[in-house]
């Protein structure tokens, strides 16, 4: 799932290219995707508005448009979005054009296919395509999602922090205003919590999964097993620390395309050419002057990747 490096990568390449862009019209194959509403409301409710700005709340994604009101999207697991220009083709023709014949009721569906053919848009990671937004330049902002987890939604903007959307977030881990102190005091509400899962809990701290939470645990040198009532002043520094490098350096390096992730511009990011833990399994520790080994580990329902020697267990 995209985590905070990901979803602000994508949040900063929109911001780029979409303020003062209207929105002319609006498809989707998956209407499921809209919660709240019928799509063919939300889709009434969009069309003609210009948008203004995007930004970003943990891992939503909100763009703001004329009228007060903001559309909400959540990448889920294998979600992101893409942008460039798009042409509608017939899919049996999608199918030809990578060598394969099939007759079925489906080769009558249309499907949308980057317009340049040499394109990162053609990424095979960018073809499931569920979700298009038309724009008056021209261009489609499309929402491509394997498994169809994602989500969007159309709430007023003013009402936006008290949705069932985001009303139970955290706070923001790369806030200036999130200090030492507000980072344990945090921490400290579930202190019998082991501190992988408690990192990854939305509610306690906003943006942090899976791989982001391995990553700063080593720098740490913290076990992720370590229950947080456990960790002494100095190590809830040390993860501090290693909580703001570590999502930084994800934002500086484009995120994590070890899976699904591509950028706006179907661009793989850099971040897992970097990874210290994360799927690292059997590989010796990075760390200088450690001898220990990656190993993985399932800590509530999770995979955890963490060096056996010097992530030690308090």
């Amino acid at each position: 799932m995209p985590e905070l490096p990901e979803v602000q990568t994508t949040v900063n390449g929109l911001q780029k290219v979409l303020p003062n862009l209207k929105i002319k019209d609006v498809w989707t194959d998956w209407p499921k995707t809209v919660k709240g509403n019928s799509f063919q409301k939300f889709k009434h409710e969009i069309i003609g508005e210009k948008i203004s700005a995007v930004k970003r709340r943990a891992k939503n994604i909100l763009i703001n448009i004329s009228g007060g009101k903001t559309i909400l999207i959540h990448m889920k697991m294998t979600g992101h979005l893409l942008y460039g220009k798009y042409n509608q083709i017939p899919y049996s023709n999608v199918l030809e054009n990578i060598g394969i014949r099939k007759n079925s009721k489906k080769t009558n569906n249309l499907r949308w296919v980057p317009a340049d053919k040499k394109s990162p848009l053609n990424d095979p990671f960018n073809r499931f395509i569920h979700f298009v937004f038309t724009l008056s330049n021209g261009k489609h902002l499309a929402f491509s999602d394997m498994r169809k987890f994602g989500k969007l939604a159309l709430e007023k903007t003013s009402a936006l922090p008290h949705s069932p959307h985001l009303s139970h977030l955290g706070p923001e881990p790369l806030e200036k205003k999130f200090t030492l102190k507000k980072f344990s005091e945090r921490l400290l509400k579930k202190p019998n919590g082991k501190i992988k899962t408690v990192l990854m809990d939305q509610v306690i701290i906003s943006g942090i999964g899976n791989i982001y939470s391995d990553e700063m645990l080593f720098l740490a040198g913290i076990h992720p097993e370590t229950k947080v009532s456990k960790i002494k002043i100095n190590g809830i520094a040390k993860l501090f620390s290693a909580m703001k490098k570590v999502l930084k350096k994800g934002i500086d390096f484009g995120g994590d395309s070890m899976s699904d992730y591509r950028n706006i511009n179907g661009e793989r990011g850099k971040f897992q050419e970097k990874h210290n833990a994360y799927q690292k399994t059997g590989s010796r520790c990075a760390k200088r002057g450690c001898f220990g080994v990656i190993i993985k580990k399932k800590i509530g329902g999770r995979s955890a990747h963490f060096c056996s020697i010097h992530q030690k267990l308090y």
